[in-house]
């Protein structure tokens, strides 16, 4: 059977009897790791669909979701699926009224719950929940008639057959829906995404067939299981694949579980890769100088290295020398040694964050899509790809640019359509299949692709220039210290840009952001940096003034989507008077 033919139940039930005895889930607790096998988890999910089933969720039902990254999220997520159902993930940074709005919209009956603070969202807002009947609550106690703990849920099993679990199992077709993502978005409601068996299947399969990923591996999961990357990855691919997973709950300990793990593949959103870099970089500035000569010379000739490796051409001789005496710290160090594929994907990355971490022998590929097309529309591929490009279509799929530059997709990935938004589907899906992306880029003869900005983020100065934002702010994201960039502009005479300092960054320096960026003289060494950015530009592309602002974007304050994404258009109405405030005076001087 191909990737696609079967459901996700089927898929998985077949890699929990061949692996049976191998481990498919870690978690922490305590200090000590624990872990469950693929026959520990194919009975556990039994056993949630079961009480599930019992509970009143019919074929078709929905169950949210709202946890960190544990086991329960996927025992919970399986077992709904068992039971005929489909999870519905939402990000713990949502607010109590994102949550309703979920629950509701999605018809969810029982919700599964981190704790009594992503709890406190459901009842605040119960008067728009009626028909949410049951929460079952992993951290703490029960408080009322309609919480229980996951050992309560699982004891409900009994109450319920396994011939009625296996008939919903059975009754799932490849067309049935499998989850609803709800998107973070960067404006407006989300919208609640339809993936079939035979979306999430495919892509997983993808995994196998492309990648080469095997039962062999080992994933660290602590991105947003809410998020279809980290679904794709941490749980439609373990199910297809049957590798392992660890489960990271707090993303402030990424640095310490990867040295912990030492995952074999690696997938993260661009700004994970941005900290790490930021942080690397500033313990090389307080190295001895010979070291330091030494990464220089190890960096020149990674980049050296990777570019002729590109090129199907052979390393320079001093690459596998820097690989013994540099590269192999390095990965060390970070807990990347036993891994053979790192991945960047979710959001645009600079160039020279991708060359930063190519010169150390650290290669990041590079994969595009959106929940549309259940996460890989493109991918690069070792042997296969080019730095700066998100590689080539999915296999079985095909990519095109529209006449106006916008990238399409078509394909067995694509999803089944918004749930309960016929208007929009009919958007985004057209009449021959294509899924219209909104974002902009170039396909060269080889069928690489290549991303230029997002169709709607692109703006007309008033002398009637277009401008993309995100090779501006990836350009910006490269000066030393800096954490986020927001290049604005729209019917204006010129561009400006806001800018956050990296937190990680200022405590080296032994100081705070605020403290920093009311710093004259750092704000006077931006400027210099920004000075030589516009040098290489276009004379209607420079940055002609820029802010510093005092702290970080953040998810909690909305100015970032839960996959760290930004969110323009909440940036620039909170900081619409510091906008103003760089246009005053008609004319622009030099940034």
């Amino acid at each position: 059977m191909s990737g696609g033919d079967r459901t996700l139940v089927q898929a998985f039930l077949d890699t929990a009897n061949r692996y049976a005895t191998r481990v498919a889930l870690r978690h922490k607790r305590g200090g000590s790791w624990h872990e469950r096998t693929w026959r520990d988890f194919a009975r556990e999910a039994r056993q949630v669909g079961r009480a599930l089933v019992h509970l009143g969720v019919e074929p078709g039902g929905k169950v949210a979701i709202l946890a960190a990254n544990r086991p329960e999220w996927m025992i919970g997520a399986i077992g709904t699926m068992m039971a005929g159902g489909a999870p519905v993930g939402i990000y713990q940074t949502s607010t109590a009224d994102q949550v309703a709005y979920i629950a509701a919209h999605a018809e969810c009956r029982v919700a599964i719950v981190h704790d009594a603070k992503q709890l406190a969202k459901f009842r605040s807002e119960a008067a728009q929940l009626p028909q949410l009947k049951h929460y079952i609550l992993l951290d703490g106690k029960p408080q009322a008639p309609d919480e229980m703990t996951w050992d309560q849920l699982l004891a409900l099993a009994d109450k319920s057959d396994d011939a009625t679990l296996d008939a919903r199992s059975q009754a799932l077709t490849p067309s049935s829906v499998a989850t609803l993502i709800y998107t973070s978005g960067t404006t407006g409601v989300p919208k609640a995404v339809m993936i079939t068996h035979r979306n999430v299947t495919f892509a997983a399969s993808q995994a196998r067939d492309r990648l080469g990923v095997s039962e062999r591996d080992h994933l660290l999961s602590y991105l947003p299981l809410s998020h279809i990357a980290e679904q794709v990855l941490s749980l439609h691919g373990p199910a297809v694949v049957g590798y392992t997973v660890s489960c990271l709950e707090d993303l402030n300990q990424l640095g310490d579980y990867l040295r912990d793990v030492r995952p074999t593949v690696f997938f993260g959103v661009p700004r994970v890769w941005e900290k790490m870099q930021a942080k690397m970089m500033e313990a090389g500035k307080s190295a001895p100088p010979l070291r330091r000569k030494i990464a220089a010379w190890a960096r020149a000739t990674g980049l050296e290295a990777w570019r002729r490796i590109e090129a199907g051409q052979r390393p320079p001789l001093g690459y596998h020398l820097a690989k013994k005496v540099v590269y192999s710290k390095v990965r060390e160090r970070l807990g990347l040694d036993r891994c053979w594929m790192m991945v960047s994907g979710a959001a645009a990355i600079s160039r020279s964050t991708l060359e930063f971490f190519f010169s150390l022998d650290l290669p990041i590929y590079e994969v595009y899509g959106m929940s549309e097309v259940t996460g890989p529309g493109t991918i690069a591929v070792p042997g296969e790809f080019r730095i700066g490009s998100v590689g080539k279509a999915v296999h079985g799929t095909e990519v095109k640019i529209a006449e106006d530059g916008e990238i399409l997709m078509r394909g067995p990935h694509v999803f089944a359509g918004y749930f309960k938004d016929e208007a929009a589907t009919k958007e985004m899906i057209d009449a021959d299949g294509w899924i219209h992306s909104g974002d902009v880029g170039e396909l060269d003869a080889n069928g690489y692709l290549r991303i230029t900005d997002r169709k709607k983020e692109i703006f007309k100065t008033s002398g009637g220039k277009f401008i993309a934002p995100q090779p501006l702010e990836g350009k910006l994201k490269a000066i030393p210290g800096i954490g986020q960039a927001v290049v604005v502009g729209e019917g204006r005479k010129f561009a400006v840009a806001l800018l956050t300092l990296d937190a990680d960054a200022c405590k080296a320096q032994g100081r705070s952001p605020e403290e920093m960026a009311a710093d004259p003289m750092v704000v006077q060494q931006i400027e210099g940096e920004v000075k030589k950015i516009n040098a290489t530009l276009a004379p209607y592309e420079t940055i002609k003034r820029v802010k510093v602002l005092p702290k970080d974007f953040t998810v909690e304050a909305g100015e970032l989507t839960p996959s760290l994404k930004l969110r323009r258009k909440i940036v620039n109405q909170r900081y619409a008077d510091v906008i103003e405030g760089l246009y005053e005076g008609g004319g622009a001087s030099d940034a």
